[in-house]
């Protein structure tokens, strides 16, 4: 008997979660080996049970899922991952397969795609949304650096450059002319359009 594809589920809503986690148990292949609601519990969620497939969804506290997705493809790149999103943007979807992601889909596609997903990734394929993948290779590549790209991340509504530099270990005048090129890389007006054109690109 062919044993089951055990599944680690990583989602902070834990009513979306249950609901995977129910989804996912109606079939015979497969079972949910453990659940986490934060991506900063996946690696060592998955250290612990090693999950067959590890589902992610991006937006989580603690660490987001596509920085759970590298630091869990770094440590054991056996386990499959696939990320699972409300956020079906372009930028997203290049830093996934970046972070060694093999599947990559949006929540509002049909319920028994997330099945088959599952068992293709396992079967060494790659699941990507079609137009999710024509989007990206439409819209390029980030052009920020990942230094810009954190000073950015950093630059929350209201957050003075010292604050900024100091989240971030810079001097208050690199982060001024990291600021700056963002601004001219997007082009944007000031910082928070740039901070918000980034975001809506998948570029953070």
């Amino acid at each position: 008997m062919i044993p089951p594809i055990r599944v680690l589920l990583a989602e902070d809503q834990a009513m979306i979660r249950e609901a995977l986690a129910a989804l996912l148990s109606f079939e015979d292949d497969m079972e949910v080996a453990a659940q986490v609601g934060r991506g900063d519990e996946v690696l060592i969620t998955a250290t612990d049970v090693k999950p067959d497939v590890a589902l992610l969804d991006i937006e989580m506290p603690g660490l987001d899922g596509l920085a759970a997705a590298a630091a869990l493809h770094g440590r054991h790149p056996g386990i499959k991952i696939v990320i699972l999103t409300t956020f079906g943007r372009p930028g997203y979807l290049r830093r996934a397969m970046e972070s060694g992601v093999s599947g990559f889909i949006v929540k509002d596609s049909p319920a028994g795609k997330l099945a088959d997903t599952i068992r293709q990734v396992m079967r060494g394929q790659r699941v990507i949304d079609p137009e999710l993948a024509a989007a990206a290779l439409a819209s390029g590549a980030s052009p920020l650096t990942p230094r810009e790209r954190d000073v950015l991340a950093a630059s929350t509504d209201g957050g003075t450059i010292q604050q900024i530099a100091r989240a971030v270990s810079l001097s208050e005048g690199t982060v001024r002319n990291y600021l700056s090129a963002c601004i001219g890389k997007t082009g944007a007006r000031n910082r928070a359009e740039a901070r918000r054109i980034a975001e809506e690109r998948g570029w953070l």
